[in-house]
């Protein structure tokens, strides 16, 4: 009971934390079970918990952040365009657990190094005409994380996040709105392409999800709030790069103790 309890506050924390920059927390959420006993599933059950709790806590995030005006149709339609369609795809594919936490630790472990060492970039710092979106790597940069995101059951944002600071085609506060919108597609993609396929199948246990949905929701709606309306955009960024940085090291204790 005690252990529950803990794992429920370290739902509502880690929500929180990805909330505040638009992201739906999944790596988090997946860090976190695979050091609990609910590490025995397999990784279909924890990527469709996951994806679940994505959509609940990105949706909470995009309301926040579009209704405090950081949202951009515009910059986030050529995303989706290429990237449903491959989450879905990604979703549908069974993967080796093993494979799946090297790949998601060394992604998150590199998106968190470049967003320190890469500058950072606000519209205090630099105009908003300088923020400009190359279609054709828009889509290839969708397409290629939604892949990625749908075969290790997140929703993608802890990917474009950094692309769309990185490489200015975004303020920090648009990235993230834009990111809470693309990991809500995504997540419902992946989930979709994972439930129908005869090789994964739907794993959703009502019971725990509602458990787990209570802890979540109260996390995203704290942070969400704080990340858009009160949070400057240099502390949205550094506060992405520490969940970065939170989820890697988690995912990385999780593979030693395995390997022990």
């Amino acid at each position: 009971m005690f252990d529950e309890v803990l794992l429920l506050i370290a739902l509502v924390v880690v929500a929180a934390m990805y909330a505040s920059v638009g992201h739906g927390g999944a790596s988090g959420y997946l860090a976190i079970l695979s050091l609990t006993a609910y590490a025995v599933h397999d990784p279909s059950w924890l990527k469709q918990h996951a994806w679940c709790l994505n959509l609940l806590v990105s949706g909470i995030a995009f309301i926040a952040y579009r209704s405090a005006g950081h949202f951009q149709m515009r910059l986030t339609v050529p995303f989706l365009i290429t990237s449903m369609p491959m989450a879905f795809i990604g979703g549908s594919l069974p993967i080796d657990g093993l494979l799946y936490d090297v790949l998601l630790s060394m992604v998150l472990l590199l998106a968190a190094w470049r967003l320190h060492v890469g500058g950072a970039v606000s519209q205090e710092q630099v105009g908003v005409d300088e923020f400009v979106l190359h279609m054709p790597s828009a889509l290839f940069v969708g397409g290629l994380i939604g892949l990625v995101s749908g075969m290790i059951g997140v929703g993608g944002g802890i990917f474009l996040t950094p692309f769309l600071i990185l490489f200015r085609w975004a303020p920090p506060k648009e990235a993230a709105a834009t990111s809470a919108a693309f990991i809500w597609l995504n997540s419902a993609a992946g989930l979709a392409g994972a439930s129908l396929s005869p090789m994964v199948g739907l794993a959703i246990e009502p019971m725990t999800l509602l458990s787990f949905g209570s802890a979540v929701v109260v996390g995203g709606f704290v942070g969400a709030r704080w990340g858009a309306h009160l949070a400057t955009p240099q502390l949205v960024r550094r506060m992405l790069a520490i969940v970065l940085v939170v989820a890697s090291s988690r995912l990385v204790l999780s593979m030693i103790s395995g390997l022990l």
